[in-house]
Parts: C-alpha cells; sequence; structure tokens
C-alpha cells in the first residue's frame, strides 16, 4: 500500500481553499460592481481580509480575487497591478500580526494599505477630481465598512467552524 505524502496533501488543500478564496472574491466584487469601484466605494469582498487571520492560503487567494476582479471590470492595468499588490501586502500583514495583536485589528492593514494605494490610483490614474487625501479618506471609510463592519463579524462566525475549516490552531 503506498504512503499517502502528508506534506502534498496539504499543499493541495491550501492551494484548493487559496482557489476558492479567489474565486469567492472575484465573484462578489463582479456582482456587486456597482459598489466595488470609483471613488465612494465599499467592496464588499474586503471583508475577506480577515481571512489571513487564520490561513495563509488567503494570502495569495486574496490577491489573485483582487487581480482576476480588477481585471475582469477592466480596471486600468495600473489598478490591476499595484491594486492588486496593495491587497497582497495587506494580506501579508495581516498573517503577520495574527498572534501579535488583538484579533480586532485583523481588518487594519487592508484599511490603511488600500485607501494609500487606491486613493492615489483614484487621484492619478483615473483623475477622480478631488485631491490625494480626499480619494484616500473616502477609500478608508469604504474599507473600513467592508473589513470592520463585515469582515469582523465574519471573523466571529468563521472561529466557530475553525478547525473544520481551517484545521487546529
Amino acid at each position: 500500500m503506498e504512503k499517502i505524502n502528508t506534506t502534498k496533501k496539504m499543499a493541495a488543500r491550501d492551494l484548493a481553499r487559496g482557489a476558492i478564496i479567489a474565486a469567492v472574491y472575484a465573484l462578489l466584487t463582479i456582482f456587486l460592481a456597482p459598489i466595488s469601484s470609483g471613488l465612494i466605494q465599499c467592496r464588499v469582498s474586503e471583508a475577506m481580509s480577515v481571512l489571513p487571520y487564520f490561513t495563509f492560503s488567503a494570502v495569495p487567494g486574496l490577491f489573485v480575487g483582487c487581480a482576476l476582479a480588477n481585471l475582469l471590470m477592466g480596471a486600468s492595468a495600473y489598478d490591476v497591478v499595484f491594486g492588486s499588490l496593495a491587497t497582497l501586502l495587506a494580506a501579508y500583514i495581516t498573517y503577520l500580526m495574527r498572534n501579535r495583536v488583538s484579533k480586532y485589528l485583523a481588518p487594519l492593514p487592508s484599511v490603511v494599505v488600500n485607501a494609500l494605494v487606491v486613493g492615489a490610483l483614484l487621484t492619478y490614474v483615473y483623475g477622480v477630481g478631488v485631491s490625494y487625501w480626499v480619494a484616500a479618506g473616502y477609500v478608508a471609510i469604504g474599507q473600513a465598512i467592508a473589513c470592520f463592519g463585515i469582515g469582523l463579524p465574519l471573523m466571529k462566525l468563521l472561529e466557530r467552524f475553525r478547525d473544520k475549516l481551517f484545521g487546529a490552531s
């Protein structure tokens, strides 16, 4: 009987988990397209920014999901690249923070990083007609609504099923 390589099994599980996260992020963003982009936006899929608190698989998953959503929604090349990299950076920071600070701060990197990067994209790439700090402020408000207002309740729900969804911690 062939011995199962648990490392490969875990790698496949992590890859599948990341792919599911990417798909859900992209679908939510596209489905809610009218409120997912622009100067005044609330990208509901950003509630998923709490997922790196539970699993590293969410870091590449959120990045790929954001890149797909931006690409499929016709965002500029700068937005596809830098907006997606902002999500990657925020997700990685959240992952690094998971054992060092309160879980209630898990959404903070997504709010701050996206406000700074997407605010710049809106101002300098899309020319929304407001100053950088106003654009960053609007993005921060939308991110805070999605990440704290929806993300923290999502986190609370996921904690109940943590072992089944993400393995024992």
